[in-house]
């Protein structure tokens, strides 16, 4: 017998309260109350995000956790706290604001895939992204029978099924691209592959996503999905050929280096929105129409550059954790009780990765990739993030999934995507190159004849001509083969780096410039790069570097080691401003320089940029430089004059070699003059000096003079007569009584004494300064103790 009870329904919220003074409760408001959930939201995902940071787990872990905790599972389970923070009559202002925030990051999802490179991916990465969508989705509609016998009965059997397939094959692009950034896996052939296959992936889920969709429409008629996926598709082709000349045509007024016209960036946003609401009136989801016109912005200029910094921090960091949130409070894993459904979650786990990595791992093993990298291949591409708990929302909001289930499938993405890191982490190491392989690890050898290969690194614009112009002058006598340089961008990975960077990066990385495709807004560092190597004898090859500064050293390291360089060269972490003073332009690039100079494997050299040939690249019919070596004694001193001896070789390059010897007058008084265990270092330099004269009588652009200075004045003083130079080429930890007394106001020891009297305000000079040290198995004691982050920190904070 049915109830007459009327069921009262609770009336709905005002928007502000009159404050606590006028007897208001903001908690019964509906403004300070998703004030209240954002806050707590933001707080606590942080807090996890940062208590998982030492697992280098991503930060959609955090956020899937911390929507969990706040849901009925943890927290939820007080209802006080439950009917107070997160009331039945709030929850609709919070979802709206989630899928708002969800719809603009699907929107920077599509910028995120260029179909220019979808278009150009090989053959390997399709066969890996077709198998590890097609193995899943069958083992996942076979695991769909088991579920709706058991704990999902009742439900529609072909949208579940279809939902059960996509939820099992679907690979997170942009979490993907987080954890290889945070492994230093994205500039490796696994990285590139794996970013290749999940982008191939990341569509074809899309579109499986929206079959599902418009097969588990609740219209009565069974032509209503019909209707839906054709108005869809319709939808669709008329955005391809409507939205990319309109962008195109905006792309084309905003210059590169300028400000993008906020005109531009509200009609984008604004078409965002209205394709959001054409695909929901239409059945298909909001989201799917930001994302189609993310695809199909241009990726070339700073035009998607700029619509990703409006918008990203704003729906990363706020509104995109409420839909986290909003997911949490769906799943309640006490729905998991009894044998049989923890039985089932681990059925559902289990089928999960083993299609994914199984039909990962058969395919790379035909495409004869080797056994360990298919199988990191198989991990990565087990990857869940956002996009699963997208497909599993719908799938509960359309009645495809019940709580169950539900629970079951959000267990299971939490789990996939945390083994990931710990998994690649120990089944993958690149392999180190032997020993024997890497011969030339320093300038200074017994065969000038062979190759160089240069490491040279730079940050910014800032760095290019000068770069550039050192890379002209280290090309010695013009063989071709004689020079090679690898010129690589350090980008910082920061907590909002959007994948959109990091996987345009990666898919140029270390391509010759001759094998790009000409675009119509080529970046103008690759512009200035192969000009130079179009117009001079010289093989450059790009690289990049995406890594937190703080272990920025361990890509800068390991790339040269792979590429076996005889020399990293990076830029000091000042420049020079028009007044002549040194101002800090990175205070981090210190740290990596330091760290650099304590780990690489190869002999290192910073250079101070002060316009080294001006701001341009001089031609080598032009080049007219005046080289100033001094050399003290020690290895590096060696190293650097070794160099400067093959800059000589240069037609437009004159090499002033100025040798120190201590006077028979006592130094000073106060000098210690510590021995270190090379006690043969002495006669290596008379040797070393002996060949270099034999030079000298064959080549007129190297001169060479011995100063006798018994006191540093002196020795400052003759340094001062050659300050009218281009470049000053010295050793870092040059070794000898003058040197340590020159050792007593050492501001930056990275630098070694003589560095630091070149730079210093008082050595009046525009000359730059490359400072060079050379590689040992095994550094001094006294040049290990210099580069130590309390020596270094003390004194660069007062700079």
């Amino acid at each position: 017998m049915a109830s007459n009870a009327t069921v009262k329904c609770p009336p709905p919220m005002k928007s502000t309260s009159n404050g606590v003074f006028q007897g208001d409760d903001p908690l019964h408001f509906a403004l300070p109350l998703l004030i209240i959930q954002i806050c707590l939201v933001v707080l606590l995902t942080r807090v996890l995000a940062y208590l998982l940071r030492p697992l280098r787990q991503p930060r959609v872990i955090a956020e899937i956790i911390g929507g969990i905790l706040l849901g009925p599972s943890a927290l939820g389970r007080n209802q006080k706290y439950l009917h107070a923070i997160f009331p039945p009559q709030s929850l609709t202002v919070l979802d709206t604001i989630a899928n708002l925030g969800l719809l603009f990051f699907l929107f920077l999802v599509g910028l995120e895939l260029d179909p220019k490179a979808l278009r150009q991916t090989g053959k390997k990465a399709l066969g890996i992204a077709l198998a590890g969508i097609t193995v899943p989705f069958a083992l996942g509609i076979g695991v769909s029978f088991v579920l709706r016998e058991t704990i999902s009965q009742g439900v529609s059997r072909g949208p579940f099924l279809v939902f059960m397939g996509v939820a099992l094959s679907i690979t997170a692009f942009p979490v993907l691209a987080r954890i290889l950034a945070e492994l230093k896996l994205l500039t490796t052939d696994v990285g590139r592959m794996a970013m290749s296959a999940a982008a191939v992936n990341d569509v074809a889920a899309w579109i499986l996503l929206a079959l599902a969709i418009a097969l588990s429409g609740t219209g009565r008629s069974p032509l209503a999905s019909i209707w839906v996926f054709l108005c869809g598709s319709g939808f669709i082709i008329l955005c391809i050929f409507v939205a990319p000349p309109i962008f195109k045509w905006i792309a084309r007024r905003c210059p590169q280096g300028e400000p993008v016209d906020e005109i531009y960036i509200c009609a984008t946003l604004a078409a965002v929105l209205a394709a959001g609401f054409v695909t929901d009136t239409i059945g298909i989801h909001a989201l799917f129409g930001a994302f189609v016109i993310g695809v199909l912005v241009p990726k070339e200029g700073p035009f998607g550059g700029a619509l990703v910094e409006k918008v990203e921090d704003l729906v990363s960091g706020l509104f995109l954790p409420l839909y986290f949130v909003s997911s949490g409070l769906k799943t309640n894993v006490a729905t998991i009780q009894g044998a049989q459904p923890w039985g089932l979650l681990v059925l559902v786990i289990f089928t999960a990765c083993f299609g994914k990595i199984i039909g990962t791992v058969l395919v790379s093993l035909f495409c004869k990739i080797h056994f360990r990298e298919a199988l990191t291949l198989g991990f990565l591409m087990n990857t869940k993030g956002l996009v699963e708990l997208i497909v599993l929302n719908i799938g509960k909001d359309r009645g495809v999934l019940n709580d169950q289930t539900f629970a079951i499938m959000v267990l299971m993405a939490l789990f996939t995507t945390f083994i990931t890191t710990p998994i690649v982490t120990f089944i993958y190491k690149p392999a180190r190159i032997a020993s024997s392989d890497y011969k030339h690890r320093t300038i200074q050898r017994n065969k000038i004849s062979t190759q160089l290969r240069l490491l040279t690194c730079f940050h910014s614009t800032r760095n290019i001509p000068s770069l550039i112009n050192l890379m002209e002058a280290s090309r010695g006598t013009g063989n071709r083969e004689g020079l090679r340089v690898y010129a690589m961008h350090l980008m910082e990975l920061s907590e909002r780096s959007s994948a959109i960077l990091m996987a345009h990066k990666a898919r140029k990385n270390g391509m010759p410039f001759w094998n790009r495709k000409r675009d119509s807004n080529p970046n103008q560092i690759a512009i200035a790069f192969e000009a130079f190597q179009h117009l001079s004898q010289v093989s450059v090859q790009p690289t990049t570097a995406i890594s937190a500064m703080s272990s920025m050293h361990e890509d800068i390291c390991n790339s040269a080691e792979r590429k076996k360089v005889a020399m990293i060269i990076l830029p000091f972490h000042k420049h020079q401003r028009l007044d002549g003073q040194l101002e800090t332009t990175r205070s981090d690039m210190r740290h990596v320089n330091r760290r650099v100079l304590e780990h690489a494997r190869c002999s290192v050299g910073i250079l101070v940029d002060r316009g080294l040939g001006g701001t341009s690249h001089v031609s080598a019919s032009n080049v007219d430089y005046n080289v100033t070596s001094f050399f003290f004694g020690g290895h590096d001193d060696r190293e650097a004059l070794s160099y400067g001896a093959r800059m000589a070789e240069h037609p437009g390059i004159t090499l002033n070699v100025v040798r120190f010897v201590v006077g028979p007058e006592v130094v000073g008084d106060t000098i210690e003059v510590n021995v270190d265990d090379e006690n043969g270092d002495e006669s290596n330099d008379e040797e070393f000096l002996a060949e270099l004269k034999k030079t000298v009588s064959k080549n007129d652009s190297i001169k060479f003079e011995e100063s006798v200075v018994s006191n540093i004045g002196e020795t400052i003083d003759v340094m001062r007569e050659h300050s009218r130079c281009n470049l000053f080429l010295v050793g870092r930890m040059a070794e000898g009584q003058l040197v340590m007394a020159l050792s007593t106001n050492c501001v930056y020891p990275e630098l070694g004494p003589v560095g630091n009297l070149l730079i210093s305000p008082e050595f009046s000079t525009t000359a730059s300064v490359l400072v060079v040290q050379q590689y040992r198995p095994q550094l001094s004691g006294s040049s290990l103790e210099s580069l130590k982050d309390d020596a270094v920190e003390g004194e660069s904070d007062s700079q």
